[in-house]
């Protein structure tokens, strides 16, 4: 059944047969009407990759400030500095919520916050050499390339000048937030204040070629168009080609609560099961040749979504998410504990396993 419903798609035919489709193969994919077998191709592809297993981290989301100087229209969480819960937290504080981490087993910290207009390089190095004293073991995953990008623009320093820095002072990875979708049509209107999106590219590939590794995201379910989808996995892959920096790809789904794009009435309802389920499946075969992990994020899809996303191509959760904040402002439950994480996987037929930050199994179940 699958072969014969793979040959009325010609980009499915490639895909099944471990050929680079095309930006117009992917357009295809957008809109093939059969969700099940689209869905059915991505899977056996994983299968091929990666085989049974399921893997999360046991993570710690940390947002150290968010006072942000962007007013990005998708995001809830940013405030201005003069609001009654705007923050900024001390070296001292965060190491504080470290260990506190650490003691209920997390193996990564995952460190983002706003755009401080007023914190100097020095506030990131003191924060990560503070960390890396006391729990030399943790994986810092921290500042996305947006992040980077508007420091290096604040302190007047290259990009190349501060990730250098940052890395002696003990940044070890990078999340792969504030890429949000690439294509200048569809980026000026879901943020503002923020890198271009080739800005985000130039930067990532400058921490790969430092030796920082990254994650990278996409965010849909918005008001974005199927070529907007197709042209930002296309360039991630073109980066990854030259690089092999990127850990894993984390479509991140739109929520829509408390955000400017609701309140304009630009967006009404967050985008149906079927669509998140296509957008994981066509990440999947997209990124098939370059990018081993697609990551489902639970945390936005909710638990029984991510389960049927793990068939669909998905072979990760991400992570327990301990104390994440930005879904969490858009009205997102977010915890979650490694036993959960791993009956979620069990109950799909699947092999559950505890990852590190770079996918070495710690753990199986």
């Amino acid at each position: 059944m699958l072969e014969k419903l793979v040959k009325e798609s010609k980009a499915l035919e490639k895909a099944i047969a471990g050929e680079e489709l095309s930006f117009d193969d992917g357009m295809e994919l957008m809109s093939y009407d059969n969700l099940y077998m689209l869905g059915a191709a991505a899977d056996l592809v994983r299968q091929k990759k990666i085989g049974p297993t399921v893997t999360f981290a046991a993570s710690y989301y940390m947002n150290y400030t968010n006072v942000c100087a962007a007013s990005c229209q998708m995001c809830a969480f940013y405030r201005k500095g003069d609001e009654s819960d705007a923050y900024t937290l001390s070296a001292k504080d965060i190491e504080a919520r470290v260990a506190m981490a650490k003691n209920m087993g997390a193996t990564e910290v995952h460190i983002v916050g706003g755009f401080h207009p007023e914190l100097p390089l020095e506030y990131y190095e003191e924060m990560f050499r503070t960390i890396k004293k006391s729990h030399p073991e943790l994986n810092i995953k921290a500042l996305t390339a947006a992040e980077v990008f508007f420091i290096s623009k604040l302190t007047k320093n290259s990009v190349k000048e501060i990730l250098t820095r940052l890395k002696a002072a003990g940044l070890d990875t990078m999340p792969g937030g504030g890429a949000e979708l690439f294509h200048p049509d569809i980026r000026s209107k879901i943020v503002r204040g923020k890198c271009s999106g080739q800005e985000w590219l130039d930067t990532i590939e400058q921490a790969h070629n430092l030796g920082i590794k990254s994650n990278a995201t996409m965010l849909f379910g918005h008001i974005e168009k199927p070529e907007h989808i197709v042209d930002h996995l296309v360039k991630l892959r073109e980066v990854q080609k030259r690089t092999k920096g990127f850990i894993t790809l984390i479509p991140l789904k739109f929520s829509l609560d408390n955000t400017e794009l609701e309140k304009k009435g630009l967006v009404t309802a967050e985008s149906p099961s079927t669509y998140d389920l296509r957008i994981t499946a066509v990440s999947r075969l997209m990124l098939a040749n370059q990018l081993d992990n697609i990551s489902v994020y639970w945390v936005a899809l909710g638990k029984k979504l991510a389960q049927v996303a793990l068939t669909y191509g998905g072979n990760d959760l991400v992570g327990t998410a301990f104390s994440e904040e930005i879904y969490r402002a858009a009205g997102k439950g977010t915890n979650s504990s490694i036993v959960e994480l791993a009956n979620m996987i069990k109950e799909i037929g699947r092999e559950p396993a505890q990852r590190d930050t770079f996918f070495k199994v710690i753990k199986k179940f």
